[in-house]
């Protein structure tokens, strides 16, 4: 009895260091580094099996005994957590560090930066040409209906920002991230602004820091700009502004406004209508915005480009003023085209 007693405790001790040791090689298996030697891509298709994952990585990254992984991962239950995507293979980056990443879908992310002052259609032909973007193949009342307004003119109401977003990731969800971005940063601003402006809605808010995007990328500027709107509109002038006649004249619009352009109605002529146009005529950004609901105190009723070359405007309270100072632009406008001519 007591020989078969050592040598069961004999047989434990064997059985012990056996699953010990196979313990021991697992973990190094699981975290020894891939063949990597430059970071690559690789994509895990939706409902692709453990089985294929561990395989696609033995091709791409010289994995050994990839069924050894796939049975691991499915003892995890990570066979049932795999997220689809586009995943960067990196040099150092261990079977388990790999899986771990899949099952977290910490994916590629892709990104696109829209550009304050951009009109909508700009916005959506960079949608359509990034290849990482499932395109809908809507225009634009289709899209404003998929996003749950049907009636609304979508000019304006997405925000200028940089997206990231996953490959396969459709216009319809990056437009409705812009969409709530928008509304949100209007209504904190709406909520934040001056008393007796000439208008009475956030939308009219919109359209009034659409037109101060078009007319100046200095953010010194925008306050300035929009005191001179929001004086002209409590005065009932026309706020004759450039943008909003270019934006009515759409296809129509060439190099340069002419005057015949000046003189030609449309709903976005505000040399020929008052008040504000129907609706925005691009995507402002925030400092825009706030600028259109916090204009700047002052009597200056006039603007036009300083021909500095700086983006800067010289700002007048009188017409007088005013004609002086487009004269000096014109001025130099004439010695910039020249010079530039005597150097060609």
């Amino acid at each position: 009895m007591r020989r078969l007693a050592a040598l069961l405790a004999l047989l434990l001790v064997a059985a012990g260091a056996t699953v010990a040791g196979g313990w021991v090689w697992l973990e190094h298996y699981l975290d020894r580094p891939l063949a990597v030697e430059a970071p690559k891509v690789v994509e895990v298709g939706s409902g692709q099996s453990l089985s294929a994952v561990a395989a696609m990585l033995a091709q791409e990254a010289g994995l050994a005994h990839p069924r050894v992984l796939a049975r691991w991962g499915r003892w995890q239950g990570a066979d049932q957590r795999l997220q689809a995507g586009e995943y960067l293979l990196e040099p150092g980056m261990t079977p388990r560090g790999f899986l771990e990443r899949v099952v977290q879908g910490r994916v590629i992310l892709h990104q696109l930066t829209v550009v304050e002052g951009w009109r909508f259609q700009d916005m959506l032909a960079a949608l359509r040409a990034h290849d990482a973007v499932r395109s809908s193949g809507l225009d634009g009342e289709s899209l404003m209906a998929a996003l749950g307004e049907s009636d609304q003119h979508p000019e304006g109401l997405f925000f200028p920002d940089t997206f990231r977003f996953a490959r396969g990731t459709t216009d319809i969800e990056i437009l409705r991230r812009a969409r709530g971005l928008m509304r949100r940063h209007l209504d904190e601003i709406w909520a934040a602004r001056q008393p007796d402006l000439p208008f009475d809605t956030p939308y009219e808010a919109l359209i009034l820091a659409s037109i101060i995007e078009k007319e100046t990328g200095l953010d010194e500027e925008r306050e300035r700009i929009a005191g001179v709107f929001v004086r002209r509109l409590q005065l009932g002038m026309r706020l004759q502004t450039d943008p909003t006649v270019i934006y009515g004249l759409g296809e129509d619009f060439t190099d340069r406004l002419r005057r015949a352009d000046l003189q030609r109605d449309t709903p976005y002529n505000t040399y020929t209508r008052h008040g504000l146009p129907p609706t925005p005529i691009a995507l402002p950004g925030r400092r825009s915005l706030e600028a259109a609901v916090n204009p700047a105190d002052g009597e200056e009723l006039f603007f036009v480009a300083s021909g500095l070359g700086d983006g800067s405007h010289v700002f007048s309270v009188t017409l007088e003023e005013h004609n002086r100072a487009v004269a000096r632009y014109l001025q130099r406008l004439r010695e910039r085209r020249a010079a530039a001519e005597e150097a060609s």
